[in-house]
């Protein structure tokens, strides 16, 4: 049989995977990939199984539902005061992973450059690979993992094609603030190329922090793909629903990706989540304290302990550094720490091309307060 010419070569399981892998082989408390371990609200559940019994059994709009893009167009609104048209701004995906894929495909082209922030999400150089680009990396600034615009104003040349940013950041948990998305409005003036905006963790923020949009910043708006996940705001990561927001040239642009990776949703689920958040739009507004109850449980329960943590001021990740624990490289750290101390974690370095020198893993505290009181007895062991 003819030898494959991997498309990705230097790509295999990720480090999620292999941890998750770990941890079930182990028996080890699993704070490593970030999924929750406590169900989706009673009331979406009630609406899904009623769904499912009902006639949503068929292909939803390629777009996706109507009702759900009307709902998403309302929150929108509400949250942000941003007027996206559900009819030709709105498209609902598999996942937002599909949408930052569908992004990513639909204007970048061989030999363009395309600007990250490390530490960054594993699948964003992948699907600038496939494109045919070329992923130049930026390290964000320690230990407060901001822009350095400095470099970013370097970076900026005339092929670049698209700029990807994340906020609320996976991993660290820093946020962009609305005078941030203006110097990234001002540094990209002069170019002519998109910004892709990563923003599933839009309602998990803390301390009376309110989540800045690339899309209620007005010169961004204009090119920009906004992503959301529907998975992270409902507790439901396994259902694989997020959307894009942008403007209707780049949203017919997406669209003719997506009707090829994906075509369309799961019908049931996009109708229950329509109404839901009809019927109940306090969920996401609440979420911010349902998720800072559970970092600072966490947080208190490891401050005794020999890590130092970076409070995080949004998503449901903790960064923390073990270097009063071990002189390990990260990844090795996090293996130890598995097999023999029985808690799963995530290495940093992962999320860099270059990784600096520091000792960090990160944390998922979206878990009920059973489980991280069982994950800080054996951290505190150490």
């Amino acid at each position: 049989m003819k030898r494959i010419d991997s498309k990705l070569p230097t790509v295999g399981t990720t480090i999620f995977t292999l941890m998750s892998q770990l941890a079930e082989q182990y028996r080890a408390v699993n704070l490593s990939q970030g999924f929750p371990d406590f169900r989706p609200p009673p009331g979406l559940l009630d609406l899904v199984e009623r769904c499912l019994s009902e006639r949503y059994h068929q292909y939803a709009l390629m777009p996706g539902s109507m009702p759900l893009r009307t709902a998403i167009a309302a929150k929108l609104a509400a949250m942000y005061d941003v007027v996206a048209d559900p009819v030709a701004e709105i498209t609902v995906t598999s996942g937002a992973t599909e949408a930052i894929f569908d992004a990513i495909q639909a204007v970048v082209r061989r030999d363009d450059e395309v600007i990250v922030f490390d530490p960054c999400y594993d699948s964003y150089e992948p699907s600038i690979t496939l494109a045919g680009g070329r992923a130049i990396h930026l390290p964000l600034t320690q230990p407060d993992f901001a822009i350095d615009w400095d470099r970013l104003r370097a970076a900026l040349n005339d092929r670049t094609r698209l700029v990807i940013v994340n906020s609320p950041h996976n991993p660290s948990g820093a946020l962009l603030s609305r005078a941030d998305l203006d110097r990234l409005a001002e540094a990209l003036r002069p170019y002519d190329c998109y910004l892709l905006s990563d923003e599933v963790y839009e309602h998990v923020v803390f301390d009376g922090a309110s989540h800045a949009t690339a899309l209620a910043q007005p010169e961004l708006r204009e090119r920009c793909f906004a992503v959301f996940s529907f998975g992270k705001t409902y507790h439901a990561t396994g259902w694989k629903l997020g959307y894009c927001v942008a403007p209707p040239e780049l949203t017919a642009e997406l669209r003719r990706v997506h009707q090829y990776v994906t075509f369309a949703s799961t019908s049931p689920l996009q109708q229950a989540l329509a109404e839901y958040m009809a019927q109940h739009p306090e969920h996401h507004v609440e979420l911010p304290a349902f998720y800072q109850e559970r970092r600072d449980h966490f947080t208190a329960l490891l401050s005794n302990t020999k890590f130092r943590l970076r409070r995080a001021a949004g998503t449901y990740f903790q960064l923390a550094d073990y270097s009063a624990i071990s002189a390990l490289p990260d990844v090795e750290f996090a293996r130890w720490l598995t097999i023999e101390h029985g808690v799963a974690t995530i290495p940093i370095s992962v999320f860099y091309q270059n990784p600096p020198a520091t000792r960090l893993v990160r944390f998922c505290f979206a878990k009920e307060n059973a489980t991280l009181d069982a994950a800080a007895e054996r951290l505190r062991r150490l």
